[in-house]
């Protein structure tokens, strides 16, 4: 079975390495698709992202859960590969319950991955660190 995930995962946390293990444990083969440069600074400001595309890239496919890597600069790109990919689940995290899912449309199904703790990478990013009881 053909698993997607999708995201930008610009500087990897706890609940990324979650995401991804979690998507692998549903299938055989696990396809990450991440947002380009470009697409992650109008997304998420200029100062962003912290790591390049070629680094984020290389980063995920040191991963052993991670079998293949697309990227994409625009919400059609996203669209059209999971499109093309048409994978047995698509895997989204759950604060997008009841929003928008690009391609689901496409995919057999669609689960959705119930964040961990308060892992982001927006509160990485501005100073937080781990405490016993901050997660």
């Amino acid at each position: 079975m053909i698993i997607w995930v999708n995201g930008c995962f610009d500087v990897l946390h706890r609940g990324h390495f979650e995401l991804l293990n979690y998507a692998k444990s549903l299938g055989t083969m696990l396809i990450v698709g991440i947002d380009t440069d470009r697409k992650v600074r109008a997304d998420k400001g200029p100062d962003r992202p912290i790591y390049p595309l070629e680094d984020r890239k290389y980063q995920l496919s040191s991963l052993k859960a991670v079998d293949v890597i697309h990227t994409f600069d625009s919400r059609q790109e996203l669209e059209e590969l999971i499109k093309i990919i048409n994978p047995d689940i698509l895997v989204v995290g759950s604060d997008w319950k009841n929003g928008d899912v690009v391609g689901r449309e496409y995919a057999k199904r669609v689960e959705f991955f119930d964040r961990i703790g308060e892992y982001s990478t927006t509160k990485t990013i501005q100073g937080h660190r781990y405490r016993g009881d901050m997660y």
